[in-house]
């Protein structure tokens, strides 16, 4: 049996006919292809309120947000320590200083009863991620941001495709950024979205991801350019181009095995690790969350040693994430209690999940799970009764 890997993309022949197709078609750059796939994740998120608007990556996507929060020199922005380096990246992008966040232990997503201590004049918008197989808790975010008048820029890299109360992600969030790259549970190959409120702010958007070009979108739908047009300000090169939308169409076709396959994973997993000693599993929500990552908690002293374990027995495994306040960059950046977040950053582990993936590659994960513990369990004992 091969190396299970952590992440392998779904890609098969519709993938490979539609790269095939967009290439033939000889327009390379945004296309028609990036209309009818904003369109149809659109249509697939049901967006009534607000607009969306594809661009090159995530990270771009969350540095678009943070220009329009008007996050810039001397303001702050709360964001969780247990963190992507993108959201780090993005708030230093505009200027603005990262405040390191405190999570919650059952979800790993941002404490916003610790968040509450960070605020002050400076604070100008909250960065909020949504984590594994959860959802950050936004009706308290929301609350927390109308009552500090802040904006709020939700990460959901992690949960395309999921549901909060009832509504899709990128439904109740005042900006929402999507992801759509190698790993991810949708890929484009490359690519990101941003779901913005306004008209006006998609405009904003529109320009942002094309060097501050006013040339219309609608123009470039056609595989047309404009040859005149304005520039009112800074911009960046982060158009989505025709190939990459063209495979996220072809990926959205499979959305619905791709979100049933990944819970199942999830929940064969969270059965067949229960009870487990040395194990701890995450909360799920299998009927409203689209997983990215399936992710276990080990004693901090074994997590190397159990990874190492893994590898040498054919299972690769990943950790989602070194805190932010580890890296020398942000050493300086204020922060608060984070307990919970060096407890967790020492004991998280993330596990093979795919979309589509062999139910024997995830009774391999299972089995070498149960094989290290039993064996440390063991190594335990004998140390407890030569002790005794």
């Amino acid at each position: 049996m091969p190396q299970v890997p952590v992440f392998k993309p779904l890609i098969e022949q519709e993938e490979i006919d539609a790269a095939t197709e967009a290439l033939k078609m000889g327009w390379l750059g945004m296309g028609s292809y990036v209309n009818k796939f904003e369109q149809s994740l659109t249509e697939y998120l049901g967006l009534k309120d607000r607009y969306l608007a594809c661009v090159n990556t995530g990270h771009s996507a969350l540095h678009i947000a943070m220009v329009l929060s008007g996050a810039g020199p001397g303001d702050e922005v709360i964001t969780p320590s247990l963190n992507c380096a993108s959201d780090f990246q993005a708030i230093f992008q505009v200027g603005a200083e990262p405040v390191l966040c405190d999570v919650r232990d059952d979800t790993l997503c941002i404490d916003v009863d610790k968040a509450e201590k960070l605020v002050t004049k400076k604070t100008k918008a909250v960065l909020a991620i949504d984590y594994g197989c959860t959802i950050a808790d936004h009706a308290k975010i929301q609350a927390f941001a109308k009552k500090h008048k802040l904006r709020v820029i939700h990460d959901a890299a992690h949960t395309m495709g999921s549901r909060y109360q009832g509504k899709m992600v990128g439904n109740f969030s005042d900006m929402t950024m999507l992801s759509f790259d190698p790993v991810k549970t949708l890929t484009c190959l490359d690519g990101g979205a941003l779901i913005v409120r306004t008209k006006d702010e998609l405009k904003r958007v529109h320009e942002l991801r094309l060097l501050g070009m006013g040339q219309p979108a609608e123009i470039m739908y056609q595989n047309k350019r404009a040859w005149t047009f304005h520039v009112d300000g800074i911009g960046f090169r982060y158009h989505l181009i025709n190939l990459h939308a063209a495979i996220g169409l072809s990926q959205l076709a499979k959305i619905d095995r791709i979100t049933q396959t990944r819970r199942d994973a999830c929940r064969y997993y969270s059965d067949a690790l229960a009870g487990v000693p040395g194990v701890h599993l995450p909360e799920i929500d299998s009927a409203n969350v689209t997983p990215f990552i399936f992710y276990i908690r080990v004693p901090a002293e074994e997590r190397d040693d159990f990874r190492a374990y893994m590898t040498e027995h054919g299972v690769d495994t990943g950790i989602h994430w070194q805190p932010g306040h580890a890296f020398k960059y942000l050493e300086n950046c204020r922060r608060g209690d984070l307990s919970v977040t060096d407890r967790a950053g020492a004991e998280l582990v993330t596990l093979p999940l795919h979309s589509n993936m062999p139910r024997i590659w995830q009774e391999k994960v299972v089995a070498t799970i149960n094989d290290y513990f039993s064996a440390a369990n063991m190594r335990h004992g004998q140390k407890a009764r030569a002790a005794g």
